[in-house]
This record gives structure tokens, C-alpha cells and sequence, in this order.
């Protein structure tokens, strides 16, 4: 039975990988109202999408 991983119920194993295009648009929206380098980066890393943060 797959383990839940959040309060909506979504389990591990049904989440995807965004696709690279998805993830570069999400990154220019979060650079475009962050306050500063620093918040971007901050939360670029929280959503999982920071330049270094992916793996595939």
C-alpha cells in the first residue's frame, strides 16, 4: 500500500518529475517576484526546482 505524503493524500510513487521546459517557466516566475537573489534561491529550493536541485 503506497504511503501518503501529504495532507491531499497524493502518494509517493504517483508523483512525477516536471518536465525540464515546466520547471525552467517556474523558475522564471519565482526569479521574477522574488524580492531578492537570496529569496529565489530560497524558495527555487523549497519548490524542488533550484538550478542545482535536479537529478535526472
Amino acid at each position: 500500500m503506497a504511503t501518503k505524503s501529504s495532507a491531499n493524500g497524493i502518494a509517493d510513487d504517483e508523483l512525477e518529475p516536471l518536465a525540464d521546459e515546466t520547471a525552467r517557466q517556474a523558475q522564471r516566475v519565482v526569479a521574477a517576484y522574488a524580492a531578492d537573489a537570496d529569496e529565489c534561491r530560497m524558495l527555487l529550493s523549497m519548490l524542488g526546482i533550484g538550478p542545482g536541485v535536479r537529478t535526472e
